[in-house]
């Protein structure tokens, strides 16, 4: 007897079913505690690692293997886990919320370094910023227009 595969509505339900109870054993489990020399220094650190593993073999780093997906899926990557982000938060579990900021702040800076960015560039950004407020730095910022479709970004520039 052939064995029939199953459908792609019944193979969806049970990755949904299966999520939902990972996300119920994580909302009952305590985070450890930040250690003592938890700070933002970590986001560098987490840098150069991240950097270290741009020419590794994509078998054995996660970075590596993002990193050679190109920036197409390492943007998709971020946004996917901007929405989980986001999920958490609107929905009050603040100690998944935590998890889930960490895993955008790693995929942040996997496209940093995609990019060639460096915290550095992002810091002196934020220290330019400082003081100034939030209304008064968007509105000076130059409005920039997005090409119409198929057209490319030079081509924006072109318009203006």
């Amino acid at each position: 007897m052939i064995k029939k595969a199953p459908s792609k509505a019944t193979t969806k339900a049970e990755t949904k079913t299966v999520k939902a109870k990972k996300t119920k054993v994580a909302e009952t489990q305590e985070l450890p505690p930040l250690s003592d020399g938890a700070d933002a220094s970590v986001l560098n650190r987490l840098y150069d690692v991240v950097q270290s593993r741009k020419n590794a073999d994509p078998a054995v780093s996660h970075s590596a293997r993002l990193l050679s997906r190109g920036t197409y899926k390492i943007a998709q990557k971020f946004g996917e886990e901007a929405v989980e982000c986001l999920i958490e938060a609107v929905a009050g579990r603040t100690n998944l919320l935590v998890g889930e900021s960490a895993d955008v702040l790693y995929h942040l800076i996997v496209m940093w370094v995609n990019a060639g960015i460096t915290p550095d560039e992002v810091w002196a950004e934020l220290a330019r910023r400082e003081g100034t407020s939030g209304i008064a730095e968007k509105a000076s910022r130059p409005k920039v227009s997005l090409p119409p479709s198929g057209a490319t970004a030079s081509d924006a520039t072109k318009q203006d």
